[in-house]
This record gives structure tokens, sequence and C-alpha cells, in this order.
């Protein structure tokens, strides 16, 4: 498989947001979301054997340590990527998975913590969510939403009552999207949609939703790598 890069920090984002964990990201991307700010995953990497992806993973956390597999997309490489979450899964650690649910997802292994990524219009990506990919979400999963303005609150809000995501049981998380050249200050003024307007705007409206800020573009500056 092609590796971008593995490396350990905080997870800053999902109900999971705070605690520590490994990365693993796999190179390849099907989408060009205009806020991307992992644009450098798109080609290259790496070439690993899943073996030494689980060795890398070990030499940086002993099980039941949380891993998150993410990309880019790491469905692209569902071939690779579906057996390394089975083989994470038997060494004992806490495996989640970051996808935007536009490549089927019935094969991911039912132990793994989906977090699917719709995306909305400001993405430029909006519709390529695989619907199907509903029916193989649990209450563990998560349904996550990126936004950039009321436009894309508004669809959010719109999706989460047409496919009754409440009733699921699983988190829905309604995310800012930060500015792709955002640089330097650690501070809100880097996102696209002020936080603050969000929290009003769920409040308003009793979304059934968790606000989600990329915590580590709070803790370190946004523009760092591998944190």
């Amino acid at each position: 498989m092609q590796v971008i890069e593995i490396y350990k920090s905080l997870q800053g984002e999902s109900s999971q947001a705070g605690r520590p964990c490994v990365f693993v990201r796999l190179a390849g991307c099907n989408l060009r979301c205009a806020w991307c700010d992992t644009e450098y995953s798109f080609t290259g990497g790496h070439t690993m054997t899943s073996d030494e992806a689980l060795a890398e993973v070990r030499r940086l956390a002993s099980p039941p340590e949380l891993l998150e597999l993410t990309g880019g997309e790491p469905m692209l490489q569902e071939g690779e990527a579906v057996p390394l979450m089975a083989q994470l899964i038997a060494a004992g650690y806490e495996v989640m998975l970051e996808t935007s649910g536009e490549r089927p997802l019935e094969n991911v292994p039912p132990q793994v913590r989906k977090i699917v990524d719709v995306k909305c219009p400001g993405s430029g990506e909006g519709g390529r969510f695989r619907i199907g990919n509903l029916a193989t979400l649990t209450k563990r999963d998560e349904v996550k939403f990126v936004l950039a303005g009321r436009e894309d609150y508004e669809f959010a809000r719109e999706f989460i009552a047409a496919h009754g995501l409440a009733d699921r049981g699983g988190e829905i998380l309604l995310s800012p999207a930060f500015r792709k050249d955002a640089a330097g200050t650690r501070s809100a003024d880097n996102c696209l949609l002020d936080p603050r307007l969000l929290a009003e705007w769920t409040l308003a409206d009793g979304l059934p939703a968790r606000l989600s800020l990329q915590m580590h573009k709070f803790i370190w500056e946004p523009q760092v790598k591998g944190v």
C-alpha cells in the first residue's frame, strides 16, 4: 500500500477528540474539496506492507491505543486497507476510519469506528456521498459535516432530517472548515465559518449534533503537518 505518513498525536476531531492517537495516512484521493488541508496526500507516499505498517504503529504505541486510518481517501486502497484494519484489530488496537463515504464501506470490519465525512456544497464535492453506505453505519459510527457557511449548514440540517440520522444513534458532528491558507495564529479567525455562529444556529434549531472544532489547529499552528 502507498503510505504518506504514520505518526502519533492527539485525536483532533470526532467524539474521541483529545485522546492520544496513532495516525496512518494513506496516499490518494479522488475528491478535491475546496478547503482541503491535506493536499500533500493526493500523490506520492512510499510503499509499505501491512506488516511494516503494523511494526511502525507498534513502535509508536502499544495496544489498546487509539488508531485512525485516514488520507486522502483510505478506501481507494480498499484491498490493502481492509486487511490492515483487521490486522490492527487483531493486535488489540482501537481502530477508527476517516472516509468521505464516496467509496463502498460494507467490507470495513464491524469493530472499526467509521467517521464518515459527508461533503457539503461548499466543498465543491457535494452529492458525492454514497447513500447506500448509511446502511453500514451503526451506533458506534459518526457522521461529520464540514461547513464553510450557511448553505452548508442548511444542507447538513436537511440531510440529518431526511435520513433520520438522529434515530440511528451515532454521533453527528458539525465542524467549521478552516482556510487553506491558515497560518500563524491559533484562533477561530482561521475558520471559514465562525464557530459561534454555528453554535447559535445549532442551538436555535435544536439539532442533535456535536460542535466539533479541529483541536489540533488550536494547539499547534494550523499549517503544521504530522500533528
